[in-house]
């Protein structure tokens, strides 16, 4: 007689017994990479406190020192005349009213990542303008990084419009002049200012459609700008054949 064979069940393990047992196998596979890793992450961060800390913030108030002549000297110029002795001096550095000035462009090569070094490129772009020499302008100013101040990134933009402009670079010039008026086109006097000035230079290159569509920018979002109450932009859309 056959012996009767009773199969063996084993009872089936839940499937969140699995994924803990995946997860552990994970953990004893991957543990140390992982330690490593969120070591590395501590480290870095601790590294990136301690740069600020004892490199990032001195070198900001050392060059917050040195520029404040530099800085000094081109609002005096700004407000009266960029001569080429004040320039130089403003560039290069030196005696000043028995005041030593440290150049901007001495700021920009040692200081040229803090904030008293972005200053630094949009008057040393300023000052290469103002004396003519266009492509030093034109690089500094590329450089130069508004940083949110919208009202002084659309002055470098027009600078840069200047520069492009005097090396009959139409093209750039005009894009520039737009992008001043972009930056913030809810201000209600930089970005008409702007947009006349575009227009005006694609007028007198000869874009007349170009200068038509940005005299009517100006007419159909800034109503109210001087230019428009004066009914100088319908006078300079007249000129062009815009007749209403």
């Amino acid at each position: 007689m056959l012996e009767k064979k009773t199969a063996k069940v084993t009872a089936p393990v839940p499937e969140q017994d699995d994924a803990l047992l995946r997860a552990k196998g994970f953990w004893n596979q991957y543990s140390k990479p992982i330690i490593y890793i969120g070591s590395a992450i501590i480290i870095l961060i601790a590294g990136w406190y301690a740069y600020q800390e004892f490199v990032v913030l001195p070198k900001e108030e050392k060059a917050a020192e040195l520029i404040f002549p530099a800085e000094n000297l081109f609002d005096k110029m700004a407000a009266t005349d960029f001569n080429k002795d004040s320039v130089n001096i403003a560039l290069n550095g030196g005696q000043l009213e028995d005041r030593k000035v440290t150049g901007l462009l001495k700021i920009v090569n040692e200081y040229g990542g803090t904030d008293a070094g972005n200053r630094a490129k949009y008057m040393v772009g300023a000052s290469y303008l103002h004396i003519g020499e266009f492509d030093k302008a034109i690089k500094y100013l590329k450089e130069f990084d508004g940083n949110g101040a919208s009202q002084v990134a659309s002055k470098a933009y027009l600078m840069l419009g200047h520069a492009y402009a005097e090396k009959n670079q139409k093209s750039d010039a005009l894009s520039s002049y737009k992008k001043a008026a972009s930056v913030n086109d809810k201000d209600e006097v930089f970005a008409p200012d702007a947009l006349m000035v575009a227009a005006a230079y694609a007028e007198n290159t000869g874009d007349a459609k170009e200068a038509i569509s940005l005299y009517k920018q100006v007419k159909d979002n800034y109503p109210l700008y001087a230019g428009v109450q004066s009914g100088e932009v319908d006078k300079n859309l007249a000129k062009l054949g815009e007749l209403e």
